[in-house]
């Protein structure tokens, strides 16, 4: 049987316990699981880079998932850690019509490229990285909405 390698892409500013939720779901359908933490050039970063990658890869150690980082297009970046998988959460329809419109780009650059949805846990669905970020810059403790203590990495 082929190794099945997934590509779970996203900025992860901050990575929730709604991401980790759906990494670990995505476990029990892949092999591998490749968490890419694209650099978007709409978005100015909260949190570093650096801090993020070693909170996911501490998340996730003894499993198998490998933390990259990039600056390239997604479908791309999947080709070149030998995903033919990509990952993608949803919480709601918006989620969905946003999501759908990259999946069809990404296929188009791609062919080999098939995009799955797993729809976000319900009691997880509220959280969002925009809200952490609003909660954080005002003083509101956000660890219990992250599977890593914000403080310790």
């Amino acid at each position: 049987m082929k190794h099945r390698t997934a590509f779970f892409p996203g900025s992860f500013d901050p990575f929730t316990k709604g991401h980790e939720d759906i990494v670990l779901r995505a476990l029990a359908l892949f092999d591998e699981i490749v968490i890419g933490i694209g650099h978007n050039s709409n978005k100015a970063r909260y949190f570093s880079l650096e801090k993020m990658k070693g909170a996911i890869e501490k998340t996730f150690k003894n499993k198998p998932v490998r933390v990259v980082t990039y600056q390239n297009l997604t479908a791309t970046v999947a080709r070149e850690v030998g995903a033919h998988f990509i990952i993608r959460g949803l919480r709601n329809t918006t989620d969905f019509e946003y999501e759908n419109s990259i999946s069809q780009v990404n296929r188009h650059i791609n062919e080999e490229l098939e995009t799955v949805f797993l729809i976000t846990s319900p009691h997880l669905a509220p959280i969002s990285s925009t809200i952490i970020r609003d909660l954080h810059r005002y003083g509101s403790s956000i660890n219990q909405y992250l599977p890593y203590n914000l403080e310790e990495e």
